[in-house]
């Protein structure tokens, strides 16, 4: 089959250019009122044909005109409208073009070439959440940990995680505002009491022979999430995910209790150290 016009297949069905089309039949009509008198029998635009803007070489100069591609099936109808030689001619071929485009083969061509694009979409996809998943496995077993982990902890081992010392963390709570020493003991702020954070409790020190009450301060899951949170938001991550390099330091993982509460906005309200 001798090509007679440049047949285009990047779309989801052929289509040749108007102008090509105009120029092949030998269309004496100026192309401006020509193609728009085709479109008149019935074709819609964004079905039969498309508009397309490009720059053309005009006695002018160059410039931006109006360039259409038409289907197969208004390029038959415009060619049998013609009624001459040239139109049958290209009518002919556009028949024979549809045929083979029907043929089996190159059906099961074009089905092999979707199903290849859809495997490249979903491998893309996989891929992505692949690395979401990768970002977000330290947060997830840092915090699983905390939620595994109902009993009271120490300062001591919530600053291990993070590679700190009690010292330097509780020091560093003061002067976010969190908590302030009385009689060696850490206390809550107004502001965090009564948030389920920490517990006092009591234990026994011999001190020259006597026993004497001390009390002491320990985080529960619930201020242990808060912790979290809060130091995610200063720049302090715990070293399990130091050590992946996981530096997001956009926003913490929030646990729905804690959005329900309201406290989510906690790491951004501490006022400065001071006492009460």
């Amino acid at each position: 089959m001798e090509d007679l016009i440049e047949v285009s297949f990047g779309e989801e069905y052929p289509t040749v250019s108007a102008r090509d089309l105009y120029v092949g039949l030998e269309i004496k009509t100026d192309f401006r009122h020509w193609f728009p008198r085709m479109c008149s029998y019935g074709f819609t635009e964004g079905i039969d044909y498309k508009r397309l803007w490009q720059k053309r070489p005009t006695k002018g100069g160059l410039q931006t005109v109006s360039e259409y591609r038409i289907s197969i099936d208004m390029a038959k109808h415009i060619c049998m409208m013609q009624r001459d030689e040239k139109g049958m001619l290209y009518r002919q071929y556009f028949l024979e073009l549809e045929k083979a485009w029907q043929s089996p083969e190159k059906v099961m061509a074009r089905a092999l070439q979707l199903a290849n694009q859809q495997v490249k979409e979903l491998t893309g996809q996989v891929q992505a959440q692949n690395q979401q998943i990768a970002r977000l496995k330290p947060k997830a077993i840092y915090l699983d940990m905390i939620l595994h982990s109902p009993s009271l902890v120490l300062i001591t081992q919530i600053a291990k995680d993070y590679g700190l010392s009690a010292i330097r963390l509780n020091k560093l709570l003061h002067e976010w505002g969190v908590q302030y020493k009385v009689r060696d003991q850490w206390i809550l702020y107004a502001q965090y009491q009564g948030r389920g954070y920490t517990c006092s409790t009591a234990i026994e020190v011999r001190r020259e022979g006597h026993l004497e009450v001390k009390y002491q301060t320990e985080w529960t899951q619930r201020g242990r999430v808060f912790l979290y949170q809060l130091l995610k938001s200063k720049g302090y991550l715990p070293v399990v995910e130091q050590q992946i390099g996981l530096m997001d330091t956009a926003g913490a993982l929030l646990l729905p209790a804690v959005y329900d509460s309201g406290e989510g906005k906690e790491v951004q309200d501490t006022h400065a150290g001071g006492s009460e």
